[in-house]
């Protein structure tokens, strides 16, 4: 990537509704110059996709939380995964290092709702014990992420 590719990510991270014009005007190219690198930046791995951002309180979803995840012995991490994926409320997860095997980065109503997705991440006794924080404010966000 050149100094010019990163300004492009930095508009299209800003704002990935942007047209090729307007970043264009912005970095000193032509649009198709602009569509170019963009398409090359997406074959090369560097740009993933575009995505609406949300606002989660509208949508009823306005707490967030990290919930850890301790594994029974023997769970394989495949296992895991397809059960958090039945879950629509878990946005991201990942294997870690440290006390527990995993993190998950969930969204849900509120606390009620968030005791009854613990409750069915336990269920089926893959996961045998939880440790969850609330998220109170965002204090970084880049990419919106």
């Amino acid at each position: 990537m050149d100094p010019i590719d990163r300004q492009i990510v930095a508009l299209l991270v800003e704002d990935a509704r942007r047209s090729y014009g307007d970043i264009g005007r912005r970095v000193a190219l032509s649009a198709p110059s602009v569509k170019r690198r963009v398409d090359r930046l997406r074959t090369g791995g560097a740009i993933e996709g575009f995505t609406a951002v949300l606002d989660h309180d509208a949508l009823g979803a306005g707490t967030e939380a990290l919930v850890e995840l301790f594994f029974a012995p023997g769970t394989l991490l495949d296992e895991v995964t397809a059960r958090l994926e039945e879950h629509p409320e878990v946005v991201e997860a990942w294997s870690v290092t440290g006390d527990a095997d995993a993190i998950a980065r969930v969204r849900v109503g509120d606390a009620r709702d968030l005791e009854r997705l613990i409750m069915e991440l336990q269920r089926d006794g893959s996961v045998v014990r939880t440790r969850s924080q609330i998220v109170l404010s965002r204090l970084v966000a880049r990419g919106r992420g």
